[in-house]
């Protein structure tokens, strides 16, 4: 009998977690010869997710759940699952039903039926989503297949099915700021995509605002490419040759015209843009040194408060 472990991040879900176990209870039968494995990873919610999480692992053995001591974010989340998970196939999913649970079935047959690793899911369209942000989000993945030699397909999701050796790969990938599409593909394996339109919430607000996707997208391209540091140095080079001409220019304008103090007010313009420049570049290399410098401390990813996952029978508390 195959196993299928299912990863599924929470983060102030406790609407969505009866929810999403009832759905997929209904999946679950619809796929014979499977033993299903649900480890809930609770990212250090402050309302009562753990409590519905609890309530539903008293009642089903194959429910275990993580807790975390404080919010370490998804990225996290996913790395805690799929390091406690123990299935022939792994599954990383969002609770709030945003990617469908009916895809599990065909997932299934697939991965079964063909040689392949993988089984990655796309959305093919962003009905009900912001247009501003549908707009960023398009350009975020423009501008990191352009820098970056992982390649990472447009619209793509963190819901996908995968075979028990790259999940091994990809826990080998220990680095403290992770950006798991990106890892994904890192890793390679052979992978199907199947596209599906976009789904809204059933309820609950999402957690992820403008704010954290722009820095999730900077996260990511400066997880997978140094191409911004040579963009700063290239910026650098252009400005000292345009520099050097222009103090020919003056030069030969001054021993001409006999003028050198003429033209002040661009001469200031010209000092603020490229004071924005230096320090636009040095924004860039700093945030790679953030990044290093955070490695470099060696700080565990997450910090587990607590646990089931000996399947010890505890009252809820």
């Amino acid at each position: 009998m195959d196993k299928i472990s299912i990863v599924i991040p929470c983060y102030n879900e406790e609407q969505m977690v009866p929810l999403y176990y009832n759905e997929m209870q209904k999946i679950q039968k619809k796929i014979e010869n499977v033993k299903f494995e649900y480890i809930f990873v609770n990212d250090g919610s402050t309302d009562k997710t753990l409590y519905e999480i609890k309530k539903i692992s008293v009642r089903d053995n194959n429910v275990k759940y993580i807790s975390f001591s404080r919010n370490f974010g998804k990225e996290a989340a996913m790395y805690a699952g799929l390091k406690n998970s123990n299935g022939d196939f792994v599954v990383v999913m969002d609770v709030d039903l945003q990617d469908p649970p009916e895809l599990l079935i065909e997932m299934y047959n697939i991965i079964k039926e063909k040689d392949i690793d993988c089984i990655a899911t796309r959305r093919k369209t962003r009905k009900g989503e912001p247009k501003l942000r549908s707009l960023f989000s398009k350009i975020f993945y423009k501008i990191i297949n352009k820098m970056s030699d992982v390649k990472i397909v447009d619209g793509a999701r963190d819901y996908r099915m995968m075979k028990r050796k790259m999940v091994q790969e990809i826990l080998k990938v220990t680095e403290y700021n992770r950006f798991s599409k990106g890892i994904f593909e890192f890793v390679g394996f052979n992978k199907i995509w199947i596209e599906y339109d976009n789904v809204e919430r059933k309820e609950g607000k999402t957690k992820w605002s403008f704010i954290k996707l722009f820095k999730y997208s900077i996260e990511g391209i400066t997880a997978f490419s140094t191409t911004p540091l040579v963009i700063s140095a290239l910026i650098g080079i252009i400005f000292c040759i345009i520099s050097f001409v222009m103090i020919l220019v003056i030069i030969i304008k001054t021993l001409v015209y006999g003028n050198a103090t003429s033209g002040w007010p661009s001469l200031v313009c010209i000092i603020f843009m490229i004071s924005g420049i230096q320090l636009f570049s040095l924004g860039i290399i700093g945030e790679y040194l953030s990044k290093t410098y955070l490695e470099t401390k060696n700080r565990p990813i997450y910090i587990v408060k607590e646990d089931n996952l000996l399947n010890d029978k505890k009252e809820i508390k």
